[in-house]
């Protein structure tokens, strides 16, 4: 394994640039959830140059395909997703996104260059490894339901089964050459919560005839939060935060007939979860009727939390230390951030990872969903590499 330590680094090497176009073409060109058609189409051409099958149907816009090794053995799923975001560009490159109002800045197109170019080097080097290797491009990471729910129910974890799946993602509190695990749970469960509060609009120098849902909607959600600080168990992390409150036709001398509340609540409990569910649906209903008002509320389930499982985020994590020496391989903290990935590591054992992009010297420092987010593309061979090594060391294990 040692002259294939160096090998895969060489070639990672070798093929920066190639993948560099990869990623760099990607960002230009980027497509929101479920519209990812342009994006798509270039994976399968790259994948048909390097000689590599794959299949399609998945998820619409999903594409998979297979590598083999020199013989018959265990399967990986390596994952990358392939969707961009609503947000206007700031950046000042020459591989700016070139569709307005969208931009890749989380990372996807990194993730998406970094797989091609892993499959390219896992298929030139097949005759050094045995087992099978399957590249997972999916669609609509940053959109409920979510692609990983989707690939899922098209079959992407059949035919072949695998025995672990792998995903990394762009870090900027990391700097470039670092990654970063944590074994266990990772990231939080995401759910949407939208609450209509109705009362009965009027002048509001005659507030004594109105039902005024702009006061109602502030003892909501002051009264919300008490769900986290007095009915979650201390010890299970949650976050219930608001984003937005907007009435329907008020003015500084109006009171509206209806305010809408928009806000999420992430946890690492499934139990608690879904009880929270049932605490704010009754606060929001019982508050508001106590005050002569309406109240409709409408919670959209989002991902299940990410979980990494212990015993093959410990093999990954000494495989990374084996590739890139101690130095470069850190522990992090669980996220309260949301990752579609959950999906698969509900289902197969799987190892969640982060990939440093940082690089203070070249002012890339911004982070992920901001218009100013870019990334030190050195950590693309650093991805590549890593991502090669750690499928070869888990097949081989």
């Amino acid at each position: 394994m040692a002259d294939l330590h160096q090998r895969i680094k060489d070639e990672a090497a070798a093929i920066f640039e190639q993948v560099r176009g990869f990623r760099r073409h990607l960002h230009q060109h980027p497509e929101l959830s479920f519209q990812e058609y342009q994006t798509s189409q270039y994976i399968q051409e790259q994948l048909k140059k390097m000689n590599i099958p794959f299949q399609t149907g998945f998820a619409e816009n999903g594409v998979v395909a297979l590598v083999e090794g020199k013989n018959a053995g265990k399967n990986i799923a390596l994952r990358a997703d392939i969707d961009a975001l609503p947000i206007e560009e700031e950046n000042k490159v020459s591989y700016c996104s070139a569709n307005k109002g969208v931009m890749h800045a989380c990372g996807h197109d990194a993730h998406t260059a970094s797989l091609l170019g892993t499959a390219h080097l896992l298929h030139k080097l097949s005759d050094y490894w045995q087992g099978s290797v399957k590249f997972v491009f999916q669609p609509a990471e940053e959109k409920a339901p979510g692609g990983a729910s989707l690939m899922i129910r098209d079959g992407v974890l059949k035919n072949p089964t695998p025995h672990y799946m792998l995903a990394q993602h762009a870090h900027p509190p990391l700097e470039v050459g670092k990654v970063g695990f944590r074994a266990g749970m990772a990231m939080a469960s995401a759910d949407e919560i939208y609450i209509t509060i109705k009362g009965k609009g009027g002048h509001a120098a005659t507030p004594q005839l109105v039902i005024d849902p702009v006061l109602i909607s502030a003892h909501l959600v002051v009264a919300l939060q008490q769900i986290v600080s007095r009915r979650a168990d201390p010890t299970v992390p949650s976050v219930l935060s608001f984003g937005k409150i907007n009435s329907q036709g008020g003015y500084n001398n109006i009171i509206p007939d209806a305010v809408k509340i928009e806000g999420t609540f992430r946890t690492f409990d499934e139990k608690w979860r879904f009880e929270a569910h049932r605490l704010i649906r009754y606060q929001a209903e019982t508050l508001c009727a106590a005050m002569d008002a309406e109240c409709e509320v409408n919670i959209v389930v989002g991902y299940p939390y990410l979980f990494n499982n212990e015993a093959l985020t410990l093999k990954a994590k000494n495989a990374a230390i084996a590739f890139l020496g101690e130095e470069n391989v850190v522990d992090i903290p669980m996220r309260m951030g949301a990752e579609d990935f959950a999906y698969y590591s509900q289902q197969v054992d799987s190892c969640f990872y982060r990939l440093g992009i940082r690089n203070e010297a070249k002012g890339i420092i911004s982070n992920l969903h901001t218009p100013t987010f870019d990334i030190d593309e050195k950590a693309l061979e650093t991805g590549v590499g890593l991502m090669s090594w750690l499928a070869i060391s888990l097949l081989q294990s």
